[in-house]
């Protein structure tokens, strides 16, 4: 049998060209996905804030990112948070009830586990093949724990700042739909209204029909680009089975250990006790569960002073470029990041340093230094 060698040629194009195609259109899944048209039933504002506050309670897996633009220096015994607020974090979920969830942070390095079940916490680091138990606080101690990774999904996200709005210390209105994660999104912004708040604007993108939280993007005050935005990549329901909450066992091989709820107190080690005041820059402390640290403020507009013994704060603002103000028995620094600003100063006479930060204009944390500098130590 004669084959014509332009024919086979001709044939092996053919096929190439439909595995060319077929990877083509692979690749243009995302953007085709994302010019669909959008099309969501309507919902008031109100409508759409009750059904995301509502979904809080939702069983749901999936893979979400995190991007932060906080601009934030590198703090020694703080690595933990400035590198969620800064850079992306990759997380895989899996929530069957609000105290019952998982959040795997996944790295080149390989993954850490975090889990909830109840009263109990565990963590697990592939790369170091190590258990860590979190054990809670013994009942009546107060506990002011530090952000972790699975504060950074959508879902946290979402319900967090809708818990701190409330119904009268933000404006709510509907943002045009998008597609997130391949699914129809109505949204939702979120504006403070107190102009002290750095924060302009927070917008949240949710299932219409459940409410669950798709997507949030947090923009400062006058800002075009958010300073952080999560969004998930892929969700939906969940059945909670087998083995999934169910932390690494204790093999050879594996260590295992305790910890402490993680709080500010282990954390920078020397909080100075300082009798703060009720009021700061005109603000009601909102917070006294610990007496040497303040929370002011209401709604998205918060500040936290911390009261720390010793330590070169003051030294590590200078470097870090902050601006130099006197006060009226003191010295220190103001730092501006997008969303958050600080104050560091440091009392006369004394070896306490009152560290002010929070999502308030660096106006206000002045006025806060000022007054707790305004007699000697």
């Amino acid at each position: 049998m004669v084959v014509r060698v332009g024919v086979v040629r001709s044939q092996t194009q053919r096929r190439w060209a439909v595995v060319v195609l077929a990877v083509a259109v692979l690749c243009a899944l995302p953007v085709l996905a994302s010019a669909l048209p959008v099309a969501v039933p309507g919902l008031t504002a109100a409508q759409l804030r009750a059904r995301i506050q509502g979904s809080a309670s939702m069983s749901y897996s999936g893979y979400a990112e995190s991007n932060a633009t906080f601009g934030l220096p590198p703090l020694a015994g703080l690595t933990s948070v400035t590198s969620l607020l800064d850079g992306v974090t990759k997380m895989r979920v899996w929530q069957a009830a609000p105290q019952r969830w998982r959040v795997d942070v996944v790295t080149d390095a390989g993954e850490r586990d975090t889990y909830q079940l109840g009263a109990a916490g565990y963590e697990w680091n592939s790369g170091a093949q190590l258990l860590t138990e979190v054990v809670p606080a013994p009942r009546g101690l107060p506990t002011i724990r530090l952000p972790r990774a699975a504060d950074l999904m959508p879902t946290s996200l979402a319900q967090r700042v809708l818990s701190l709005a409330g119904t009268s210390a933000a404006r709510f209105s509907t943002l045009p739909p998008v597609r997130v994660a391949g699914q129809d999104a109505a949204g939702l912004r979120v504006t403070p209204t107190d102009p002290a708040s750095t924060i302009g604007a927070v917008d949240i993108w949710a299932q219409p029909s459940t409410g669950l939280p798709l997507m949030v993007e947090v923009y400062g005050r006058g800002a075009r680009t958010p300073a952080l935005q999560s969004q998930f990549f892929q969700v939906g329901p969940w059945n909670p089975a087998g083995t999934v909450l169910t932390p690494p066992p204790r093999v050879p091989g594996t260590g295992f250990t305790t910890a402490s709820a993680s709080n500010l107190s282990s954390a920078l080690h020397n909080l100075s006790f300082e009798l703060l005041p009720v009021t700061l820059a005109d603000r009601k402390r909102v917070s006294r569960q610990v007496t040497n640290v303040g929370v002011y403020g209401s709604g998205l507009a918060l500040f936290t002073v911390l009261a720390v013994r010793g330590g070169n704060f003051i030294a590590d603002a200078q470097s870090d470029g902050g601006t130099p103000y006197s006060f009226p028995h003191g010295t220190g620094y103001l730092l501006s990041a997008s969303l958050v600003n600080a104050v560091v100063v440091q009392q006369d006479g004394s070896d306490d340093t009152f560290l002010i930060a929070g999502t308030v204009s660096g106006k206000v944390l002045l006025q806060a230094a000022t007054e707790l500098t305004s007699s000697p130590p």
